[in-house]
């Protein structure tokens, strides 16, 4: 498994989780396509900010990702892995939420950035 990519998903937690969003926009590429589980797709850096910053005024937090395999196809990697985060249930109570996630990213002068981002 690629190491930076397994760190990145590791700095990408901690962005959210403390409410950095500036820090988690800087992971995506400008031209970044975010496609949410059943949700509507958002692009750009700004607007992928936006949506998490959205989530987390909602309740949700504890995010937590695995990384299970990275494909290296040269200047692309293909990561894949496993996502959890806490938020609201229907109830009120907290609940845990998770799943699978794809990341593609590409290289880009100062290290890697995710172009696409989708989760069930």
């Amino acid at each position: 498994m690629n190491d930076l990519i397994a760190a990145n998903a590791s700095n990408w937690d901690k962005a959210f989780n403390a409410d950095d969003m500036q820090g988690l926009a800087a992971f995506y590429a400008p031209d970044a396509l975010v496609i949410p589980a059943g949700g509507a797709p958002v692009s750009g850096p700004a607007a992928i900010a936006a949506f998490f910053a959205d989530l987390k005024s909602k309740g949700f937090s504890g995010h937590a990702i695995t990384v299970d395999k990275v494909l290296d196809q040269g200047a692309t990697q293909i990561a894949t892995g496993k996502w959890h985060l806490d938020g609201p249930s229907e109830d009120g109570s907290t609940k845990r939420y998770g799943g699978n996630w794809v990341n593609v990213l590409t290289k880009s002068g100062d290290g890697w950035r995710v172009v696409l981002h989708t989760w069930n």
